[in-house]
Order: structure tokens, then sequence, then C-alpha cells
């Protein structure tokens, strides 16, 4: 039975799920307090980016399945797809959700379904959304039900990870279980696994936790090597062929909406027993700080006074627009209580959000004398070092992501430095 649906959020996980429900046969209705996205939303225009997403649009859009406004109306059924962002205390800031549900308590009536897919601490559907909907003065679990249902996607990949991934389901009661497996089995391929809400909050959490402290990890790694004369890129490479070993990669931090957010919510809900979480996300944010040392390092071993630094990437991850606590974005304020000079470039950010920031790659790097990939787009891998090198002051290269094939730079006269490499 096909269904109306309200999605509250219209950012990186709302949209993409609008779009879903609406081209599999829901009417749906998407809000956003973000005026001008609502706009470009309707004009079949992108304000994010995102693989698949722009003609999946249109055709929503165009079967007159989707449409968006910045208020919510009656539906069947209420997605809450909204930022659950940290404090500077590093505690939850559950506004965005609190005021999402507030919005669409005028508009619940008897027999619908309101699901939270945002990231949130465990206990929020029970603390914060179930105080909320009972002042729409309806029985909750016998007139409306309610579910946590955790989005699971990477970016760059979300319509194929929204069909193909397993998703876990979390109900207040069962029926509201039933009903919100029921709605994801329209284009989900995954099995639908059912749980209670706080079970499946703390799942997501678990999850994003994880692998924040195996970055964590290799990042500790990664400092070791450097000390002790190892390539810690080799060393994790060949590790990972013991078939119980998976160790992530190092980099210049960690960013994204998930994973350096989420292991906060269970240290602020326990603190005392949270003391490898903790460690682990201040290794991953200690990161920018070693990283703009570095390019300090560097610059003073050359014995190059005034430098200036072309930065590569902006972005938190490969392939993206997302900048969402992006290291790239801490590395910038360091080199900037440093006193060094420097542009940033990066080809999937067309709106300047960094100091210096310009959308042509010769102007970054005109007379810089290192450039430092933060960011592993594909196009950095596919750069032409003779090309790079011929716009550069001097040549040196700082690859904090092991995206480049260093041998080729090494060819066209660079100076090789790796983090994690003692070797370079």
């Amino acid at each position: 039975m096909k269904k109306s649906l309200c999605v509250v959020g219209l950012g990186y996980i709302g949209l993409p799920t609008s779009v879903m429900f609406a081209i599999n046969g829901h009417k749906v209705h998407g809000v956003d307090v973000n005026e001008k996205a609502v706009e470009m939303v309707n004009s079949k225009q992108l304000h994010i980016e995102e693989n698949g997403l722009e003609e999946r649009l249109k055709e929503a859009v165009d079967s007159g399945m989707f449409k968006a406004s910045t208020e919510p109306e009656e539906a069947d059924v209420f997605i809450i797809a909204v930022p659950s962002p940290i404090r500077e205390d590093k505690t939850a800031n559950l506004d965005y959700v609190r005021n999402a549900t507030e919005a669409i308590v005028p508009y619940v009536k008897k027999g619908d379904l309101v699901i939270l897919e945002s990231t949130v601490p465990p206990r929020t559907v029970e603390d914060v959304m179930l105080p909320v909907l009972e002042r729409s003065g309806l029985d909750i679990g016998e007139d409306i039900f309610v579910a946590h249902s955790p989005e699971r996607v990477i970016p760059g990949k979300v319509f194929q990870e929204l069909v193909a991934n397993d998703r876990i389901v979390g109900g207040i009661n069962e029926k509201s279980s039933q009903m919100t497996k029921e709605l994801y089995e329209v284009f989900v391929k995954g099995n639908i696994h059912l749980t209670d809400a706080t079970t499946a909050e703390m799942v997501k959490v678990i999850e994003n936790t994880y692998r924040d402290v195996n970055i964590a990890f290799a990042n500790e790694l990664a400092l070791i090597s450097e000390k002790i004369g190892v390539n810690a890129w080799e060393a994790i490479r060949l590790a990972n062929f013991h078939p119980r070993v998976n160790i992530h990669t190092p980099g210049p931090g960690v960013g994204g909406h998930c994973i350096a957010v989420d292991p906060w919510f269970l240290a602020e809900i326990e603190p005392e027993l949270s003391k490898i979480i903790q460690l682990s996300r201040n290794t991953n944010d200690h990161m920018p700080t070693f990283t703009a040392n570095k390019i300090e390092e560097i610059l003073k071993s050359k014995d190059i006074n005034d430098g200036k630094v072309a930065i590569f990437g902006l972005s938190f991850k490969a392939n993206i627009d997302d900048q969402r606590e992006s290291p790239s974005l801490e590395v910038i304020k360091k080199l900037v209580e440093k006193g060094i000079s420097f542009t940033t470039y990066d080809p999937h950010i067309k709106e300047n959000v960094a100091s210096n920031q310009t959308q042509d790659m010769d102007e970054a790097l005109e007379q810089s004398d290192v450039v430092v990939v933060l960011t592993d787009h594909n196009e950095f891998k596919e750069l032409d070092p003779e090309r790079v090198g011929s716009k550069m002051r001097n040549r040196i290269v700082f690859d904090t992501k092991n995206a480049l094939p260093l041998g080729q730079w090494e060819e066209a006269g660079f100076t090789i430095k790796r983090l994690g490499d003692s070797k370079n």
C-alpha cells in the first residue's frame, strides 16, 4: 500500500531518502528550514553533491511525487533526518531533533508512523522525541507509532548502499518495528533487522565508534613509525594479510558527520566507562595539529622562509563536497596560527569555505613550495607531477593520504614526504 511521507531535513541523507521513496511510488513532501535548498530542490537543482542524485531528483519532481517546502504537512509517515552535531564541550546538540519533532506534532494523526533516521545518543527516542509527541494528545504506541532506523550509507555511494545494505529498525513496540520494516522494503534489498529503539540507536553509534577507534590505532602506528624508521602504510598493508586483522588507514584527522561526532555520544553518557573511546577521539583530533607541525618542519628543513603551501582537499573524504568536521579545515586554522602562507584548492567544492580558496589549480600552485594532499580525490591521484612542478617555486609534496604514485613524483624532481613514513 502506497503511503504519503513527510521528510524533515533535506541534506545528505534526507534528500536521497526522499527521492528513493518518491521514485518507488510514495508521495513525498520534503521539509527544510533552508529556503534556498527548498527552492533548488523544487527547481530540480542540487544543493549537495551525490552520485546519481541529479537524475533521480529530476525523475521524482517531474513525476509529481516529490515536492519541498519549509513547513510540514499531514502524511502517513514522518521521517526526521536532521543534523545531530556536538557542541564545543563535546556534548550532543539535539535541538534539531527536538525542533523537528515539535514541528510535526500539529500534523500527526491516528495511525501515523514517525521514524528518526538521524544518528543520536541512545535513549533519544525515549527521552527527547516521545515526550514531545505526547503533546499531540495521541496514545504513543497505540494511536501513533515511533521507530529509529539509522542511515548506514557512505557519501558518494548513498544510492547503492540505501538499496544493498542491511538496515536496523528499532521500534518502541513490535507494531512500530513492523510498520517501519514494511515501509523500507519498497527499495531495501538487504536484510532488515528488528530490535528496540534504544538498541538501534546504540548500534549506529557503536559502528562509527569502532571505526574511529580503529583509525586512532592506525594514526598511533603512523606516529610510532615515523619515530622508529618504518613506513606505516607498508606495515599496515602487510599486517592486513592476516585473516583476522583489518587495520584502517592513518591520515590528517577524522571528519564527517558521524565518525568524528558519534563517539562523543557514548563518552557523554558514561564518561568513566569510555576511556578508550575518549582517547581515540583525542588521538584523531590531534592529527591536524601534527600535520600542521609537519608542514612547518618540512619548510624549515629546506631553509624556506616565508614559504607558501598549496593545500589540496577541503572535504572530509574523497570525491564528495561534504566538509562537515573536515580535518583540512583544522589544519588550515593551525597554519594561520603559525603564520604560514597558503592557498587551498578542491575541485568538488565550488563555494568559498576556506581562506585563500581558489577554483583554479594553477593559481593555487603559483609560486608554492609544498603541495599538501589532505583529501584523496581521484583528480589528485591523476595529476601530472611535471605540470604541477612547473607552477611551483620548490618541488615538494607532502601526501597525508598515501594517494599519489610517489615514484612518478620523485622522478619529476619532487622531494617526497608522506605521513607515517619515516623513509619519505
